[in-house]
């Protein structure tokens, strides 16, 4: 019979020439298999009644393919006068021949049969294909036929249903096969009846499964994000969350056992964390096997997944595994587990309940396997946060430990007996770093009391002396930004808070001066002797918390800052409102982050603008600009004391500069100029540093405070003295004499003084 024949004139639908079997007579020559019949003619047949039609119709309303398929099979079953009917759904893509009705019984555990792409395409050639007698259905399909059907019922004629895909080229594809059962219409007729049915129920039938399908694939969508929500719940212990995701994975696939294997790089191992929904704690020993082994290392080295319906014909099965337990493995569904890069694991599920894996298993196993990947990573990045966070906690408190104020230490500041008065205290001239360091924390708590704060903003004493005390201890013992510059930084903002009246004239509000004398004390604490750039260029833990946002050692002060004021007992501005506790803690961070020169220059020249236009109190940039300006000369006031004091100074930044330098040696870089002790031209470095940066700072400030034009008075005459410390290097820094040797000598002192003495005769 030709395809031309064998077609049916709709477009969408193919039926194909029917199998017959004759098995009501046990005595029956014919062949076992069902096969195509010796002759079958189709086109004389007249059957047609659209009456009939039209009724059938008009009842297929139901939602579920069920209750449509038990309607078709009681119609087919009058229609050919059958002892009754059933059909076989066809699945290409899940390669599945199913029945879920006989006659009218909707059957609670579906009959399946596992098909080859080679089946389909066998029934599709029947189709298309003139075939002589004999042309037999697929093995597997005729034992499905059997299990419905019994020897000795009767004959089966089984009609192949195909249908056109509209979205690829047109091809046929079949869909069902409808199964007659001891008719007593010959197969012609039930060839045409069958045909007449599906030309006008068959889209029915098809849209209606689709629909179940979208309805299913909804509810495990559904599922699946409940899934994720119990998974991110278990973030914080590895052990429970794996047991979830295997817990979950068995239910979404009513699979009997599971097993889950993460993958270590280092030794190429797969590793099972969750073994037969047991963990490693309960077994007392894990399961390791090579990551190239094995049915779960086939899945881990390709990165596919392998729905196994046989599992002891499968080449990669290994059978000591269920001859150890004594569990029989059926079926096996193995697939990876990813993460946004790389495969960290393997999922293996085994024997699914009443079958086996099927294609809607698959496709719900690779969208769970992505919430498993994101929970795994997201839960080893937690642990490791964790850990961090402990180890951290574990550093704060040896380090509080050893940063421990005692209540004596806190007494000694408050109820110091001793006036602390010092000659000239609150001039620029005087050297702050006169002051002892056993003393130091008494005068900044007398500072503080001159100022106006403590009565203000009603601060407790002992709650400030004890803020002080570990703001003192917090400072390493670097050579110049240690304590005793923090103190220098901030009696110059006590210098400035009084000489030039910043709160008395409206230029500061009590508020802000506080915040501007507490950032000047705290505005290095914990540095580490080196700059933002060597933090950067070294990779250090510093950096890589705040290289993003720049002002690397900056914004560290900061967090130290606000991590000293939040240990216990030394929150000493607790007494502010809120409003203004948060204005004021915002106050501090800008300011501190002001001390950074890189962002000095940013706003150098609109610093100058607003000096030479006239600061105007009411625009909120310029209290932004002086407010930076400030600090900016406090940071720097070293510089504006007498030339023994600067000469000092310099020794101390300069041991730091060449620490530095040695440092970036030996990590192979090569160090500015000013940081190589062998390089380095000490006078030629700090007449740049004074003439093109400090005199320029401060002269904007003079500008706004005329009195302060002693600052820039001394800065010229420190430019002089480094002017005429050049011949003195020039002399002694012959071979093997570095410039700091030079720096450090009598010889250098004596000869700057002479020049002072004769500049001042």
């Amino acid at each position: 019979m030709s395809k031309q024949e064998c077609s049916h004139p709709d477009p969408d639908l193919f039926i194909a020439p029917p199998y017959c079997k004759k098995n009501g007579n046990p005595d029956d020559d014919s062949p076992k298999d069902f096969q195509l019949p010796d002759e079958v003619s189709i086109s004389k047949v007249e059957v047609s009644n659209p009456g009939k039609i039209l009724q059938l119709l008009e009842s297929l309303t139901d939602a579920s393919t069920r209750k449509l398929e038990a309607k078709l099979n009681r119609y087919l079953k009058t229609e050919c006068e059958a002892k009754f009917s059933f059909m076989i759904n066809l699945h290409s893509i899940a390669e599945e021949a199913a029945v879920h009705v006989i006659q009218e019984r909707i059957l609670a555990d579906k009959l399946t049969a596992q098909l080859t792409d080679e089946a389909f395409s066998a029934i599709l050639d029947y189709q298309t294909n003139s075939l002589t007698a004999g042309a037999t259905l697929d093995p597997k399909i005729q034992l499905l036929i059997r299990e419905v059907v019994p020897e000795g019922t009767g004959d089966v004629v089984i009609v192949p249903v195909l249908a056109r895909d509209r979205k690829e080229t047109e091809a046929a594809y079949p869909v069902i096969l409808v199964c007659i059962v001891n008719p007593t219409k010959d197969s012609g007729y039930i060839s045409k009846i069958v045909s007449e049915t599906f030309r006008y129920c068959l889209t029915i039938i098809l849209n209606t499964r689709e629909c179940e399908d979208q309805r299913r694939l909804k509810a495990e969508c559904q599922k699946l994000l409940l899934v994720a929500r119990k998974l991110f719940s278990h973030l914080g212990d590895l052990s429970d969350l794996l047991k979830e995701i295997m817990s979950e994975a068995r239910r979404l696939t009513n699979a009997e056992r599971c097993s889950l294997f993460l993958l270590d790089p280092d030794h190429m191992h797969l590793v099972a964390k969750v073994f037969d929904g047991v963990s490693p704690e309960e077994r007392s020993t894990e399961v390791r096997i090579a990551a190239d082994q094995g049915i779960a290392g086939h899945v881990a080295a390709t990165g596919e997944i392998l729905n196994i319906k046989d599992a002891y014909k499968h080449p990669l099965f290994y059978k000591g595994m269920d001859e150890a337990t004594g569990f029989k493995t059926r079926n096996i569904l193995c697939f990876p587990i990813r993460d946004e890069d790389s495969i960290v694991g393997v999922a293996q599920l085994c024997n699914k309940e009443g079958g086996h894996f099927d294609y809607f298993d698959e496709q719900v196993a690779n969208a769970f396997s992505i919430y498993c990947g994101i929970s795994i990573m997201h839960s080893l990045v937690y642990k490791k946060i964790q850990d961090a966070q402990a180890r951290s906690r574990l550093s704060n408190e040896l380090m509080m430990y050893h940063m421990q104020v005692s209540r004596q230490d806190v007494l000694d500041v408050t109820m110091c007996p001793s006036e602390h008065k010092m000659p000239g205290f609150s001039n620029f001239s005087f050297t702050p770093r006169k002051i002892l360091a056993k003393e130091s924390p008494c005068f900044v708590l007398k500072m503080m009391k001159d100022l106006g704060f403590i009565d203000s903003f009603n601060i407790k004493a002992d709650t400030l002396a004890r803020f002080i005390l570990y703001v003192r201890k917090g400072y390493r013992d670097v050579p110049y930004h240690n304590w005793s510059h923090a103190f220098s930084v901030a009696h110059f903002a006590y210098l400035a808070l009084k000489n030039f009246q910043l709160v008395e004239k409206g230029y500061f509000t009590q508020l802000e001066a506080l915040a501007y004398f507490v950032s000047c004390l705290c505005h290095d604490i914990d540095h580490r002797g080196t700059t933002n750039s060597f933090q950067q260029q070294s990779n250090s833990v510093l950096a890589s918390l705040y290289s993003s946002e720049g002002s690397v050692m900056e914004r560290h002060h900061l967090s130290q800052t606000i991590c000293t004021l939040n240990t216990e007992g030394c929150n000493f501005l607790d007494s502010l409102s809120k409003d203004d506790y948060v204005k004021c803690l915002d106050l501090i961070k800008d300011m501190i982050l002001a001390t950074d020169l890189a962002s000095h220059y940013k706003i150098h020249s609109r610093q100058l603008a607003m000096a030479q236009e006239g600061y105007d109190k009411i625009k909120p940039e310029n209290r932004f600009y002086l407010a930076s300006l400030l600090m900016t000369c406090a940071d720097l006031s070293d510089q504006t004391k007498d030339w023994t004091e600067t000469k000092k100074v310099a020794q101390l930044i300069y041991a730091e500069f060449f620490a530095q330098g040695d440092l970036e040696k030996k990590m192979g870089k090569e160090p500015a100029n000013m940081m190589d002790r062998e390089k380095a031209s000490i006078p030629d470095h700090q007449l740049e540093f004074l003439t093109q940066c400090c005199i320029c700072i401060f002269r904007i400030l003079a500008a706004v405070f005329p009195n302060a034009k002693v600052l820039v008075d001394a800065i010229k005459q420190n430019i002089l003295c480094w002017e005429s410390s050049k011949r003195i290097f020039n002399k002694l820094c012959v071979e093997g004499v570095t410039s700091y040797e030079v720096l450090v000598s009598e010889e250098l002192e004596s000869e700057v003084q002479n020049t002072l003495d004769n500049l001042n005769d």
